[in-house]
């Protein structure tokens, strides 16, 4: 028996896609579970998609998806919903009295859940806001075959339109909510600081850790080539990349700075000695 990544419909969706990407105007590039990719792509990026794929890491997968605050119980409700719309997209191939596809509905639904949670939390651009709705099913989304699509399979082709709009409207109060001044993921990511740990800070408690990590560096804020020298000097402590953690991100946020300070320290203690 064949094992798939995720899913039937998923691993088919994926190849689909690296097949018709350079095929943009094509019916495959804009056909449903094509789509779906293409959404999750602007969500995250093409490299969180397909390189968990090209490695077959389910687990890779599921990390990236959450990076911005999604549940796994969330994600997998995701993967359930697209094996559910294939399933009875198959089954309607050979039957002439054909199944209502609920599916279709409720796979953007969850796509755009996935999308406000990452607004909330992170800030979308206006352009990344204007392509993810352009490649939503409605009346007026910009390729003529994807709203002959959205007219079939929808009782209400403005469904997904209202839906999303319904969600602008509910999380309207975030907008004014100052946006998270943050450094490189990576920079985090050495501190086994993650994007879910991140999503909870508000903006000042952002604000102080980046300061905690500039301070601990002995790197001014204000330096011209701040970012240059915080590269260097992460660089030069974890040569090997490898974080030290507890298991909890908060905690961890503690030990490092300790551990940075520590380091510092024992460094100009030798070299007063050495002189």
């Amino acid at each position: 028996m064949k094992t798939y990544f995720v899913n039937e419909a998923f691993e088919k969706a994926i190849n689909d896609y690296l097949e018709s990407k350079n095929k943009q105007e094509s019916i495959l590039y804009n056909s449903f579970l094509v789509v779906v990719i293409r959404m999750l792509i602007n969500i995250y990026s093409e490299l969180d998609i397909i390189n968990p794929f090209s490695i077959k890491n389910e687990d890779a997968l599921d990390e990236n998806l959450m990076k911005y605050g999604a549940t796994i119980t969330e994600i997998n409700n995701l993967k359930r919903l697209i094996d559910g719309f294939y399933k009875i997209y198959k089954k309607n191939m050979n039957v002439v009295d054909k199944e209502d596809n609920i599916y279709f509905i409720e796979v953007q639904k969850c796509l755009i859940d996935l999308f406000t949670i990452k607004r909330v939390n992170f800030g979308v651009t206006d352009e990344e806001q204007k392509n993810f709705f352009e490649l939503l099913y409605t009346p007026g989304c910009p390729n003529a075959y994807r709203i002959s699509i959205n007219y079939k399979y929808a009782d209400d082709p403005y469904e997904i339109a209202e839906y999303y709009k319904q969600k602008l409207t509910i999380d309207s109060k975030k907008e004014n909510v100052p946006e998270k001044q943050l450094l490189e993921f990576d920079v985090y990511k050495q501190f086994n600081i993650s994007v879910a740990d991140l999503s909870k800070m508000n903006n000042d408690e952002v604000k102080n850790l980046n300061k905690q990590i500039y301070d601990s560096l002995d790197i001014s804020e204000n330096a011209i080539n701040k970012d240059y020298l915080l590269k260097e000097k992460l660089e030069a402590i974890y040569r090997k990349n490898h974080p030290i953690t507890t298991g909890n991100g908060y905690v961890d946020i503690l030990l490092i700075m300790s551990v940075i300070v520590t380091t510092i320290m024992v460094i100009a203690v030798v070299s007063v000695l050495a002189f």
